[in-house]
């Protein structure tokens, strides 16, 4: 809606969906080949499809010997030969076992692998085995993990380690993966200075600009620095003007409806503003619009609000932009290690931390406290109009689900 404010606070649900709206309105479909070792955190722009069979050819699972049951009675063995990782064997001869070791490709004739716990060589080095055997046992045959033509990733995986390794048993050297999504970056206040700056009167140091900054990296966005804005309608204008090439303008304060919140000011007078004033502690100033066509997430000033709304909404958003669609973080039921009596009409997100098995959270749950933040390891989610007892069953959410 343009130029007009929302009167009624927004649940995070429709919040939510809104924004996966918004970002599935406006997909990053530029994609660029890199190559796998440069290939972390980005997100798949096609399905990873297997070339090959893995593993491409049957193999043991474990230091033993290789034997053919239908050509054993029980008697003891020769070792016909050494089979390495890496080697590619002789047929098993007949009568024979063949001593292998993890990994290493089972001889043609071989059904078999007793692991070398269950084998005793005698003095005429032959193998007698200790147990029963059974066809198959501890060998892993081809294709065991995937087969030519199987879908491994799906677009729109962030590639990790583990999918990293994945791409790498496939052989691939390089991937083609979605455009790095560019984020401009705006601290607003005249009170903001920077790290390493005198402070003078009434002035405060910028700890938002680094915690988003280095936030929007690990997500592997294109950080762009747009600074710290002045208090001032017309400099307000002329930045978000000057970033019509980016994908998203993300700035923190400014966005309420105060005297000196110009950014808020400049959305609704030239922009459009589509969401604000969301049903969220801390966090309620949140401004969500567009500026020119670009759009425009207005995040709180208070560090904790920057936080808990840029992991919950801006994060999510980011990722589906870039064709992600597992944006929610994990989340799992903890008991409380505390009593709440007040319900608010808000959803609450207290810092917080497991001890014992229980979730406690922060003295201090003021937004203008990041210390909270530091000290807890989660967020304690606190439904609408409830109170909690001890015991009672709450979701936690771990902020390493939504630090990367």
């Amino acid at each position: 809606m343009s130029g007009t404010q929302v009167r009624r606070m927004i649940p995070v649900e429709e919040a939510m969906a809104q924004l996966m709206e918004m970002a599935e309105a406006a997909p990053i479909r530029e994609r660029e080949t890199v190559l796998l070792a440069a290939a972390s955190g980005r997100v798949l722009a096609d399905d990873l499809v297997a070339t090959l069979d893995l593993p491409p050819w049957p193999n043991s699972a474990m230091d033993g010997y290789a034997v053919c049951l239908a050509d054993w009675h029980g008697e003891p063995l020769t070792v016909s030969q050494r089979i390495f990782a890496g080697q590619a064997p002789e047929p098993l001869a007949p009568g024979t076992c063949a001593r292998i070791f993890t990994g290493a490709p089972i001889p043609v004739g071989a059904n078999c692998v007793e692991m070398q716990e269950n084998a005793v060589v005698g003095e005429d080095q032959r193998v007698r085995f200790t147990e029963p055997l059974v066809t198959g046992q501890n060998i892993r045959p081809q294709g065991q993990e995937t087969t030519v033509g199987d879908v491994v990733l799906e677009a729109g995986t962030r590639m990790g380690p583990i999918e990293l390794g994945l791409a790498a048993s496939l052989g691939r050297a390089e991937l083609d993966v979605v455009r790095r999504v560019r984020v401009a970056v705006l601290s607003t206040g005249d009170e903001l200075i920077e790290p390493g700056q005198t402070l003078g009167p009434g002035q405060i140091y910028n700890s938002n600009r680094v915690v988003l900054c280095n936030w929007l990296e690990r997500l592997g966005c294109e950080v762009v620095d747009a600074g710290i804005l002045p208090d001032n309608l017309e400099k307000t204008r002329s930045t978000l003007g000057n970033l019509g090439y980016v994908d998203l303008i993300l700035s923190t304060g400014g966005v309420s409806v105060g005297e000196a919140d110009f950014l808020g000011h400049a959305l609704r007078e030239e922009g459009e503003l589509s969401l604000w004033k969301l049903a969220i502690k801390p966090g309620k100033p949140l401004t969500v619009g567009h500026y020119r066509n670009v759009p425009v997430i207005g995040l709180p000033g208070n560090p904790a609000s920057t936080l808990v709304t840029f992991a919950l909404l801006a994060r999510p958003y980011l990722l589906r932009r870039q064709g992600v669609q597992d944006v929610v973080p994990l989340r799992f039921k903890v008991p409380a290690g505390f009593s709440w009596s007040r319900p608010g009409d808000r959803r609450e997100y207290l810092r917080g931390r497991l001890e014992q098995g229980q979730a406690v959270y922060y003295s201090n749950q003021s937004s203008g406290v990041l210390r909270s933040a530091a000290w807890a390891d989660g967020l304690i989610e606190i439904r609408e109009g409830t109170t909690v007892a001890l015991g009672d069953w709450l979701d936690f959410i771990p902020l390493s689900e939504v630090l990367g």
